[in-house]
């Protein structure tokens, strides 16, 4: 006789009531989706709809030639040039200028506490003052102008504030003085001398001290000027660019007659004959074309090299070595190109 050692099956625990189950025990019938629509689940799955247009074969491009290849290479290389000399002289000039007008400010206060700042075209010790060397410091608060004015007057050296032209004595003493200044790139320090009126007043620091200005008026081409200052006068004329920005159509000239004492005039070594050339008003700088040539050159060796670390080393690798680099190469010709704009630009 055997006996069966097979448990009994377990019945399943109970469905414990919800919230919504009705005290009946019988749960209600599963909801309907809004619209009537049955679930998801029980519709059958769509049928894509055939495209409108035929799908379009992909396009295949012909191989590029040397040519095709180089013609390329130039015009991303001039697209770049062109854009970089835009952001130079629209921007960075003006964070050039602004760092130039510290230093020089700088220089000049020194050389006026030692009281060793220049009187005439040398030094204290009587050597000819450099190109770039700081001479004066100009304040018309009707503009708001507040340079530091160097001496001569050709594109590179204008590229830090306002010039003085070497032929003509320096504010404040007997005889003409004259200051250009840009009107638009680097700074743009006398942006704003058309505004001047007959009447306002400003003045020029130099190693004999403030000078006292008042404006006599604004002329252009063609306007009559006043006359010439006597043996015991002291005249200043201060030039710009006239026209839109960047886009000079003539020179605008403002006269001033000096108010304080007049002083003694320094020596002048540089008449207006053997004035440069590139120093009279909105002419070009051209001595400097050699320097152009070998920033284009340096410019196409960094380019080829570039070309060959990319086939060689790889992307990555040329970036990091070649980007700055070649930044600094075009900069270092767009920084020449501006030497040949007009100085008064």
């Amino acid at each position: 006789m055997s006996v069966d050692t097979q448990a009994p099956p377990v019945a399943p625990p109970a469905a414990l009531p919800s919230a919504a189950t009705p005290p009946g025990g019988t749960p209600p019938p599963p909801k309907r989706p809004r619209g009537g629509r049955p679930p998801r689940g029980g519709r059958p799955p769509r049928v894509p709809k055939p495209p409108r247009r035929a799908p379009r074969p992909p396009k295949r491009y012909e191989p590029l030639t040397p040519q095709t290849v180089l013609v390329r290479g130039l015009l991303s290389v001039a697209a770049a040039l062109l854009l970089a000399f835009g952001l130079n002289i629209t921007v960075l000039s003006h964070v050039q200028h602004l760092v130039s007008q510290q230093l020089l400010g700088n220089e000049f206060r020194a050389l006026l506490a030692d009281g060793t700042a220049p009187v005439s075209e040398g030094d204290f010790d009587d050597v000819l003052l450099p190109d770039g060397a700081p001479v004066a410091i100009i304040d018309i608060p009707v503009i708001g102008v507040h340079e530091v004015v160097v001496e001569g007057t050709s594109s590179d050296v204008l590229k830090g504030g306002p010039g003085h032209r070497r032929d003509t004595v320096l504010p404040g003493q007997r005889g003409m003085s004259v200051l250009m200044g840009r009107a638009s790139a680097y700074g743009g320090p006398f942006s704003r001398l058309q505004e001047l009126a007959p009447g306002d007043t400003f003045t020029v620091r130099t190693g004999q001290g403030k000078q006292v200005f008042e404006v006599i008026g604004v002329r252009y081409a063609g306007d009559p000027t006043p006359k010439s200052p006597t043996a015991k006068e002291s005249r200043l004329m201060l030039e710009t660019a006239r026209g839109a920005a960047f886009a000079p159509t003539g020179i605008a000239y403002v006269d001033a007659r000096l108010r304080s004492d007049v002083q003694d005039s320094g020596l002048r070594q540089t008449t207006f004959t053997s004035l440069p050339p590139e120093d009279q008003a909105m002419a070009t700088d051209t001595t400097t074309a050699w320097a152009l040539v070998f920033a284009l050159q340096f410019l196409v060796i960094v380019q080829v090299a570039g070309v060959w670390a990319f086939a060689r080393l790889g992307a990555q690798k040329t970036w990091v070595v070649f980007v700055p680099v070649g930044l600094l190469a075009v900069l270092y010709v767009t920084n020449q190109l501006t030497l040949l704009l007009p100085n008064l630009l």
